[in-house]
């Protein structure tokens, strides 16, 4: 199992910010750049894609600000071991790694493994993950699907990420999302390609407002 401390002290964080931003950036540099636009709008939560090229490098550079830093898209336990190792202080994927919830186990650090259907939920929970991330949300019948899964999984808790719109965020919450994830909201990818980072913080903090606002 994961460290109870701290998986405890991470859900409160994600409990508590409500968005996790999801950012994948053409490269390093912009997504250090795009970061930082929308830690000045409010963001507390960061999800670097390792889709992202050089995304260890932006982990590096990212890691001292004041921002939860985690790495997101890890599809093996070398990439993730790469993310921990760059700074990530938690972990994502798109699907139930077994080898990512191992590491996460060793490294004592939270891991939200990528599930969708009832049986791939109650896999996940049975192999010891505590949160969990539904993806891709928005494809399968949005907050009324949370809501459903709710019924056979009372106690999931659940980062909702995939198709969501920052208006539909208090929507999910309302669910029970522990956190809704959101992208291209947050980064416009004009802006980003562009390097308009005012643009960006903009973008997020407009984003962040629709969804109900940061606390």
């Amino acid at each position: 199992m994961q460290n109870p401390r701290s998986a405890a002290s991470f859900e409160e964080e994600l409990r508590q910010a409500r968005i996790m931003g999801i950012l994948r950036a053409q490269s390093a540099e912009i997504a250090v750049e795009a970061a930082r636009a929308a830690i000045r709008a409010g963001l507390r939560v960061l999800e670097v894609a390792f889709t992202t090229p050089g995304a260890t490098e932006a982990l590096q550079e990212l890691r001292g600000l004041p921002i939860l830093l985690g790495a997101g898209t890890l599809l093996t336990r070398a990439e993730g071991e790469a993310a921990l190792e760059a700074g990530a202080r938690f972990l994502v994927s798109p699907h139930l790694g077994e080898d990512l919830l191992e590491l996460s186990r060793e490294a004592q650090v939270p891991y939200l493994p990528g599930v969708l259907t009832p049986t791939e939920v109650h896999r996940a929970l049975r192999l010891g993950a505590s949160l969990i991330k539904l993806f891709p949300i928005g494809a399968v019948g949005g907050a009324v699907y949370l809501q459903d899964l709710l019924g056979p999984f009372p106690g999931l808790k659940a980062m909702v990420t995939g198709g969501v719109r920052p208006s539909e965020v208090p929507r999910y919450l309302q669910a029970g999302a522990l956190a809704v994830g959101l992208g291209s909201n947050l980064f416009p990818r004009q802006a980003l390609a562009e390097g308009r980072w005012e643009a960006v913080e903009a973008a997020a903090r407009a984003a962040l407002d629709e969804a109900g606002g940061v606390v």
